[in-house]
Formats: C-alpha cells, sequence, structure tokens
C-alpha cells in the first residue's frame, strides 16, 4: 500500500477482457463485481508528440508533414515491397515497419526494455507484431480514425478496491493446505522425482526460472550448458506522486534521454489512487535516491536467436521425465496472465486425465 491505494509492484498487469473462459475461471475467486472494466487507453510519446498506440494505426493524429513522411517510409519498407525478411533483428525492423518508425519508436524502445544489442534478439516472436498495412494507414489518414488490428488488453479488467495482486492471493488461500511458503526451490532430481531432496510427486510443474536452479540431477549436461545460455531483463518500478493530466492508463517513452521505458498512470485504472509508476531497465537506473521502489530481477525472458531452439528441447526432455515447464517463465515466453491462465488450466486437465 503506497499513498493509501495498492501498487502493483509486479509492473503493469490486467486481466485481458478477450477470453471470457479465463475471465470466469478468475471471477470464482474474486467475483466479477469486483472488478472495473475498461476499454485500453494506450499512448505513445514520440517527439514530443502524444499519439495513441499503436504508432502505425495513428500517425493520422500527427500533423500533415509528419503524416507524409511516415506514409513515405511505410511505403518503401521492405515488407510491402516484396523484399524477403532479413535475419537480423535491427534490420527486420526496418524492413517490417520502415525507417521513420523503426528509429523514431522501435528501435530505441526496445533498446530501452530489452538490451541494448538488439541483434541478440531473433525475430521468429515478432510475428505477433500487427501487420503495417500501407492501405490501412493511409486510409486511417485520410479518415482520421485508427485502422488495423488492435493490440493486446483492447479491454481489460483491473480490482475495484486492490491491486492485481489480490486474485492470486485469492486463489492461494483455496488451497493453502497445498502450499509451503518460504522454501527456497533450487533442486530437482529427474531420476527420483524429488525437489530439493524432500518433496515427491508423480508430476512435477516448475514456473520459476529453469536458471535459478542450481542442481538438475539426472539432466545431460551438454542440455545444462544450454539452459545457462537463456537471458532475461530486470525492470525496476518506481513511484511517482505527480498528478498526470492524462486519460492514458499507460505511455510508452523511446525517448533514450528518459530512463524509463512506460509508465502506468495509476488514477486512471485504481480507483481511490493517485500517482503513477515508471518501468526501468536495469541497465538504465539512476542510482540516486528514490522515494519508493522495487527491483525485478526477472522481468521479462529475452528471446534471443537461439532460445526458440533451446527450449524446444529442454521441455522435451523435461516432458519425458514426466517434469512440465509452465508460464512465464517454465517455457521462457512473454505471457501475460490470461494465457497462463489458460495454459495452467490446460496442462491441469491432461496430467489428471480430465477435462481441465
Amino acid at each position: 500500500m503506497v499513498d493509501g491505494a495498492p501498487l502493483d509492484i509486479g509492473g503493469g498487469h490486467f486481466l485481458d477482457a478477450g477470453n471470457p473462459a479465463v475471465d470466469q475461471f478468475l471471477f470464482s475467486f474474486l467475483p466479477e463485481e469486483k472488478w472495473n472494466r475498461f476499454k485500453r487507453i494506450s499512448q505513445i510519446n514520440v517527439n514530443g508528440n502524444v499519439i495513441d498506440h499503436p504508432m502505425e494505426a495513428n500517425i493520422w493524429q500527427l500533423d500533415i508533414d509528419d503524416q507524409i513522411d511516415y506514409l513515405k517510409s511505410i511505403a518503401a519498407a521492405g515488407c510491402n515491397q516484396g523484399i524477403s525478411a532479413p535475419e537480423d533483428f535491427v534490420d527486420w525492423i526496418y524492413w517490417k515497419l520502415g525507417d521513420r518508425i523503426a528509429e523514431d519508436y522501435m528501435i530505441p524502445y526496445n533498446q530501452k526494455m530489452f538490451s541494448k544489442e538488439l541483434n541478440e534478439l531473433g525475430t521468429y516472436w515478432m510475428e505477433k507484431l500487427p501487420n503495417v498495412s500501407f492501405e490501412d494507414t493511409l486510409r486511417s489518414c485520410l479518415e482520421k480514425k485508427a485502422y488495423g488490428k488492435q493490440p493486446g488488453h483492447a479491454e481489460f479488467f483491473y480490482p475495484r478496491e486492490y491491486g492485481y495482486g489480490e486474485v492470486w492471493k485469492r486463489m492461494a488461500e483455496a488451497v493453502t493446505d497445498h502450499i509451503q511458503y518460504h522454501v527456497f526451490v533450487n533442486r530437482i532430481d529427474f531420476e527420483s522425482h524429488t525437489v530439493n531432496e524432500k518433496y515427491q510427486g508423480d508430476v512435477i510443474i516448475s514456473t520459476i526460472p529453469w536458471t535459478c536452479y542450481e542442481v538438475l540431477k539426472g539432466m545431460p549436461e551438454e542440455l545444462q550448458k544450454k539452459i545457462r545460455k537463456l537471458k532475461h531483463s530486470s525492470v525496476q518500478i518506481e513511484y511517482k506522486k505527480e498528478y498526470l493530466n492524462t486519460k492514458a492508463h499507460w505511455i510508452y517513452y523511446p525517448d533514450k534521454n528518459l530512463p524509463y521505458h512506460r509508465i502506468l498512470v495509476r488514477h486512471n485504472f485504481c480507483p481511490s489512487s493517485s500517482g503513477y509508476w515508471t518501468e526501468t531497465n536495469i541497465e538504465r537506473i539512476d542510482q540516486s535516491g528514490h522515494e519508493y521502489c522495487f527491483m525485478n530481477e526477472y522481468a521479462y525472458p529475452l528471446n534471443t536467436v537461439e532460445k526458440s531452439q533451446i527450449m524446444e528441447e529442454l521441455l522435451q526432455w523435461t516432458r519425458r521425465k514426466g517434469v512440465y515447464g509452465l508460464g512465464r517463465w517454465g517455457e521462457w515466453e512473454h505471457y501475460n496472465s490470461d494465457v497462463v491462465v489458460e495454459k495452467g488450466i490446460r496442462l491441469a486437465g491432461e496430467v489428471t486425465g480430465s477435462c481441465g
């Protein structure tokens, strides 16, 4: 609790309204009437201009000269010219979005959020980016409204009286007899099916980062070496008291002169609250004093060039041993919470032989 309202130290998390089955499952722990539903308002502060997100759908909000420059750049992008996609991440961004969006937004933002060395990242995960259709972008500029695919969390839920962590606290309370807290998990024995040489089960489901394990007994050393190649980013959230005169729920900042890459405007989604918080990659932290901050060591799994191959091999091997990786860290995927819940329900059905 900070300034009389909950602050989500895990960063910006919301319940996507686009998966009714997951939503109804979570409402069985925190009833629907205890949530507010919002239509997403997210913005980008680019070159001093604040426009709605995604950028390519809202170029029409810029002045006419900028619109023309961006349209020319998108039309010349490799993907709109029939050119084959390049392999390097930075080149792929130029190919996909054109040089103006690449240089003004996507490259600096990704450097701030993930890593200065962007070419360590693969491009296999970027297909989730909406297609940047020149025709849709031109139409949006002519008709002055957004066209194209909406981003995730187009509509979302947030608790009326609590932080987002409340639903998980209540879920834990429902199975409290089956939870043991304050245990640092650092060993799995794949032969005896034990954790920490103490807890044994027919099935083991691991949701923590694979790099946290000190001992993976029975796993081939070659595979353990590959695990050590997995990378992640750490992000600090810092609370600011100031009131921001905006309707946005969150705003992206590609400006390299600012340390943080995103702010979340708490008073626009958390009732009876004030202020906002910033999210800043550990590589960009200002070491001066902070009134309230929290470092999330494991914030985002990095989609490095080798990651998908490593995780495919790892998860296939562990599954044969009756050990399942699940969720953002168990699968090393940047999943939102609704996706993790859906995958958890599906896995529960699989291992118990039920329908979930």
